[in-house]
């Protein structure tokens, strides 16, 4: 608790500090300080987003937990760039359902080519018709494009670190995380607010997930999303054993203590806790991500909002 005060008047955890009381401290004394963390800096507000996934599959990268990366045999629906028509359709749904913000995620190394100029389009198309938030998630794109997605109406693009330095090259080879942390900061000097975070139980470590922490904190990222790895058959993860729900919550709550201004995001793995996440929403977790995931299911909006009304939370500002 003292800790989590010094960090509401001002004070900052380091990587060379004494963390070990991040690991050590019992869960529940911890959540307690990550409560009064994100009851200072975000209130009872809770960021809602839902996704929509633009394009399917035939992705050329090698990232081990992927359905979508053409590496992988996992029977996943393939498809170009989705009909603007459709796309907006769906976005005015989740609108009217009551959520924050809408994103178009599309598999790939990069979106380009035709495939982008759709997109370009389409987010002009849904920036006249909505009122919410946009978001973007493209893969490793250049200034250029960056500065069009923010000419089209994007304000935040997504881009995940997905794990530590250390760890990356455990999970990914096909790209380095030199290149997802440029692509961040070219999104960023582009005028677009970053979401960026990772994945966790894909066979990393503590340490792996603090410093991924303190990564993101250095890049200033606004959201961040914890994604618990659902092992998907098909994927070079498939057999990874599930993470327990105190390892959910724990590293919920130390991403709170180290960004403590920033929206935790809680991804996928939702249902993999007891209470639909609402352990996580009220100590560290000030945001999710509702409706369905990429390819994997997730709480609806109606149930998310009732849970938050129950809870004492609300999405609206």
């Amino acid at each position: 608790m003292d800790i989590a005060k010094k960090i509401i008047s001002g004070e900052r955890l380091h990587p060379s500090d004494d963390l070990n009381f991040l690991l050590t401290t019992p869960l529940e004394k911890l959540q307690a300080g990550a409560h009064l963390i994100q009851k200072n800096f975000c209130g009872n507000h809770i960021d809602l987003c839902t996704i929509i996934n633009g394009k399917s599959g035939r992705c050329s990268e090698n990232c081990k937990y992927c359905a979508q990366s053409a590496r992988h045999k996992t029977g996943i629906d393939e498809y170009d760039f989705l009909p603007a028509e459709k796309i907006l359709e769906v976005a005015l749904a989740n609108e009217k359902a009551g959520v924050n913000r809408f994103s178009i995620v599309t598999s790939g190394r990069a979106l380009d080519g035709k495939n982008f100029e759709k997109a370009i389009e389409t987010y002009k198309v849904l920036r006249a018709k909505l009122k919410i938030d946009l978001c973007a998630s493209h893969g490793i794109l250049s200034f250029e494009q960056l500065k069009r997605l923010k000419a089209a109406g994007v304000n935040r693009y997504h881009h995940n670190l997905e794990t530590s330095r250390r760890f990356f090259p455990e999970i990914c080879t096909s790209h380095t995380y030199d290149d997802r942390i440029k692509t961040i900061k070219l999104a960023q000097a582009a005028g677009l607010e970053v979401c960026s975070g990772g994945i966790i139980g894909m066979g990393e470590n503590w340490q792996d997930r603090i410093d991924m922490a303190f990564e993101l904190a250095a890049l200033e990222i606004k959201s961040i999303p914890i994604n618990v790895l659902t092992a998907i058959k098909g994927t070079a993860l498939e057999n990874m054993p599930r993470l327990s729900a105190e390892e959910i919550l724990r590293t919920t709550a130390i991403f709170r203590y180290i960004n403590p201004t920033a929206n935790v995001r809680f991804a996928a793995g939702r249902k993999f806790l007891p209470d639909r996440g609402a352990s996580a929403l009220l100590n560290g977790a000030s945001a999710a991500i509702t409706g369905n995931m990429l390819t994997t299911p997730n709480n609806n909006i109606e149930n998310d909002l009732k849970l938050l009304a129950e809870l004492g939370l609300t999405n609206k500002f």
